[in-house]
């Protein structure tokens, strides 16, 4: 395990020495999806997020969640700064040969038929009914405690 440790760090050293980056295979990527080994792909660039899974601000599971898949889409959602765009390059190990990434899966689930457009605007048309009627009913109620409630301390005395 060291020797593996040792061999992550030299192939990274090559890459920040300027040398040609190394291209790997989907498959290749993918086997480094645990806490002692993670590797992500992010813009079609690989990186090796292991010493980083401790320190990420969103958890270690953000970043296994995103091993062995293309985590572009991930990456950008979540919007990160500009320093955490640059301090990736730290963890850089190579690119990911396109043509070995699985197809884009469809993540829009299907849109829900919708109901005839006139249901809708008959229920925002009830709700804003309620918004109304239901403090003036509310309003009224309270009145009609405090009137009758005083009425019949009236009749007692």
């Amino acid at each position: 395990m060291a020797s593996s440790v040792h061999s992550r760090k030299k192939q990274v050293e090559e890459i920040a020495m300027g040398s040609n980056s190394k291209t790997f295979t989907f498959d290749e990527v993918a086997k480094h999806n645990h806490k002692k080994d993670c590797w992500i792909i992010v813009n079609g660039k690989v990186y090796d997020v292991t010493p980083f899974l401790e320190d990420h601000p969103g958890g270690d599971e953000a970043l296994l969640s995103a091993a062995e898949k293309d985590a572009t889409t991930d990456f950008e959602d979540v919007g990160h700064s500009d320093s955490a765009v640059e301090m990736m390059e730290k963890y850089f190990v190579g690119e990911v040969d396109s043509t070995t990434l699985p197809a884009k899966v469809s993540s829009n689930p299907p849109r829900p038929t919708q109901a005839p457009a006139y249901s809708n605007e008959s229920s925002g048309f009830v709700v804003k009914m309620l918004q109304y009627l239901v403090p003036l009913l509310i309003l009224g109620f309270a009145f009609a405690l405090q009137y009758f409630g005083k009425k019949s301390k009236s009749d007692e005395s």
